[in-house]
């Protein structure tokens, strides 16, 4: 007994378009054709052509199939593979589930790391925005810090001060902001005396975060901010070294 190339496809649950489309690539073999012309179908074809949907099944990609010998040992190595891609992927898709169950909760909002949304009403605009850059420049352990720098609240006020200072704050009002920032500045520090550290894996990488972080503060903060967070850093810098920390 034989079939046609619709009668096989229908069998093997595929389409014509498929089937076609398997001898195209070398994967499934062509069949001998009737005196009419017609394809011939037998046994092996199906037989073939079930495999091949199986391990398609499986997320064996196609070129994998085709180049996949008859060893046991070859088959076995081609399944570890897919197997580890698969193991990836389920990992990622807890990730993305874990990610969607802290965004569902009170007070969560998509404007800022999951993370940070015990702190997220406290923070405008720009202030997300920054967090938002930092979470895909710098380290999950950088972050952490900063999140507890944080949640501390160390100072409402002080906070509110930052925010509402304007471009043209004078001199006084910036080293007098930055002296009481100091001990508490997050953005160059994650703990005191510990530096962001980028996600980069390449010296030119780091460096390339290290700029669009740079980038991001002097777009979303006015000049006067910018210097008084210069200050800041100065000053913590400065006392870090006078401590011997």
């Amino acid at each position: 007994m034989t079939w046609s190339t619709r009668e096989i496809a229908d069998l093997a649950g595929t389409t014509v378009k498929t089937v076609r489309y398997y001898h195209q690539i070398g994967l499934l073999d062509e069949p001998d054709r009737a005196s009419n012309g017609y394809k011939r179908y037998e046994v092996h074809h199906l037989t073939r052509l079930l495999q091949i949907k199986r391990l398609t099944g499986l997320g064996v990609p196609l070129a994998q199939v085709a180049g996949m010998g008859t060893s046991g040992d070859e088959l076995a190595a081609v399944l570890r593979t897919v197997d580890a891609e698969l193991e990836a992927t389920v990992l990622r898709l807890e990730s993305i589930r874990r990610e969607l169950a802290a965004l569902a909760r009170p007070g969560a909002s998509p404007e800022v790391p999951t993370s940070f949304s015990a702190v997220v009403q406290d923070l405008r605009g720009n202030d997300r925005a920054l967090l938002t850059i930092y979470a895909q420049l710098f380290s999950d352990e950088s972050m952490e810090a900063l999140r507890r720098t944080l949640e501390s609240h160390p100072n409402d006020d002080l906070d509110e001060a930052f925010r509402d200072l304007p471009e043209d704050a004078d001199d006084a009002t910036r080293q007098s902001l930055a002296e009481r920032l100091a001990p508490f500045i997050t953005p160059a520090t994650a703990e005191p005396g510990v530096t962001l550290k980028p996600r980069a894996t390449t010296p030119g990488q780091a460096e390339a975060a290290r700029r669009a972080a740079g980038h991001a503060l002097r777009a979303l903060y006015n000049p006067a901010q910018i210097d008084v967070l210069r200050r800041a850093h100065q000053l913590r810098e400065a006392g870090d070294s006078g401590t011997g920390t």
